[in-house]
């Protein structure tokens, strides 16, 4: 992705990132893009390591 929230939030819950994203894209699509608006709240929200 474009920030790198689904690696931090991965690495965070020591999960495999590609699990993550492909789970966080199907729910997505499925909820009607409001993974879009959560997903640019953690952009800002999450500290850069």
């Amino acid at each position: 992705m474009i920030a790198g929230v689904c690696s931090g939030w991965a690495n965070y819950l020591d999960v495999d990132v590609t699990l993550f994203r492909i789970i966080y894209a199907i729910l997505t699509v499925c909820t009607a893009f409001s993974g879009i608006i959560i997903y640019l709240i953690c952009w800002f929200v999450m500290p850069e390591e």
